[in-house]
């Protein structure tokens, strides 16, 4: 098994202690693999196999666990009344009522409880309300570039360089399922329709109640034509329109919603640095996983400006960031990171090819008068350096770092 330790390091200071472990993330993201890890690092620490518990309510063997009075009871027949137990549930969710087993387990302050999820709105409501501070959510996405890099190591002893680990980044996603299909561009593209008629499917059409699915689709593929450019509902709703499709302006809404939901898409909000404040429209959106895009739309060379920015934005998301999009006077910046303390302002760039880009990359963030790092990431292997404290980076060394 491949190691992910970014999320090892988050289970080991979380094993035994008196919190329900909540994993999300979009589905095929690799959750089953991160419950397997934590069964791992149990058996490290002398848990017998006997104290562990552990469920997939995808399965069809499952199927008769998604009642909550089933759940309860099978989890209290196949763990031990002495001592401690461990109870691990992947896609919780797909059981009715789940909130109240969980919430009755951690009150015998004997379970150590770890759940996974395939929305963003498990944790609001009824779990919120039973359990309101005894819960940690860790966010699982896709594989990271670095990571991708290792799973090409270890699954095809790859002899790729990494401009081409990079490309193939860029067009396939990092969906851990990758690695166990063939290595060719059409095995590779049914297994990414494959998931993204499922997170479609269980987790926007049958979650919401869509009935209108080729709209769906059709704002969904508005959105991947349209990664990184600021936009509202509106635009969405008047472009349909244009086309001759019937869109409400409340439809556009709720289906931007079940897809962010469903995580397949990211919403990232405005940030007026000078004011300080959260802007509240005209957001922008990213994709969660490219391979989802290419499944639907292929690849296209003259969307890598927009592709660079997607992977960059997700790639501060798997390093604990919140995530804006800058705006400076009338300059924008593509992204305003923070964790903390933290902050590091970013502009992304295929190439700095000319004096006006450099101008202009550069511009926006010379325009910020405050402290924080600042960087230009860019495909130019020969880097610029540092240029009134701004760094230019080399952007797949950027993903590389740990």
């Amino acid at each position: 098994m491949v190691k992910r330790y970014r999320y090892i390091q988050q289970f080991e200071k979380w094993i035994d202690k008196p919190m329900i472990k909540v994993i999300t993330g979009i589905r095929r993201c690799g959750k089953s693999y991160l419950m397997k890890m934590i069964i791992e690092l149990l058996r490290e620490r002398n848990i017998l196999d006997e104290s562990i518990c552990y469920l997939n309510l995808e399965l069809f063997e499952n199927s008769h666990l998604k009642d909550a009075n089933a759940l309860y009871e099978h989890i209290k027949k196949n763990t031990s009344d002495e001592g401690k137990s461990y109870v691990l549930i992947d896609e919780v969710q797909n059981c009715d009522g789940w909130e109240r087993v969980v919430a009755s387990l951690l009150a015998e302050e004997r379970y150590d409880i770890y759940l996974t999820g395939s929305n963003a709105t498990m944790l609001s409501g009824d779990l919120a309300t039973h359990i309101a501070g005894r819960y940690i959510e860790i966010k699982a996405f896709p594989l990271s570039f670095n990571e991708f890099k290792v799973f090409n190591k270890e699954y095809h002893n790859t002899k790729k360089s990494i401009e081409d680990m990079f490309n193939d980044y860029l067009k396939y996603g990092g969906f851990p399922g990758l690695f166990t299909v063939v290595d060719d561009d059409e095995a590779k593209r049914q297994y990414l329709s494959g998931v993204r008629n499922t997170v479609i499917l269980r987790d926007t059409v049958q979650r919401y109640d869509i009935r209108d699915v080729d709209l769906l689709q059709r704002v969904m593929n508005y959105v991947f034509d349209n990664v990184g450019q600021v936009f509202s509902a509106n635009s969405v709703t008047n472009y349909l329109k244009s086309l001759g499709f019937k869109a409400s302006l409340v439809s556009v809404n709720t289906y931007l919603d079940a897809l962010t939901d469903a995580m397949i898409i990211e919403k990232a909000k405005r940030y007026d640095i000078k004011g300080r404040k959260i802007m509240q429209r005209m957001e922008k959106y990213y994709i969660s996983d490219l391979g989802i895009r290419y499944s639907e739309i292929g690849y296209r060379n003259n969307d890598i400006g927009q592709l660079l920015e997607n992977v960059v934005y997700n790639e501060l998301l798997v390093r604990g960031y919140q995530v804006f999009v800058g705006k400076e006077g009338e300059k924008e910046v593509d992204f305003v990171a923070t964790k903390g303390d933290e902050r590091i302002y970013i502009q992304v760039t295929y190439l700095l090819a000319t004096p006006e880009v450099v101008e202009r990359e550069y511009g926006s963030l010379l325009s910020i008068k405050d402290a924080y790092p600042k960087l230009v990431l860019s495909m130019d292997r020969m880097t610029i350096g540092i240029r009134d404290g701004v760094v230019h980076q080399y952007l797949p060394d950027f993903l590389l770092e740990q």
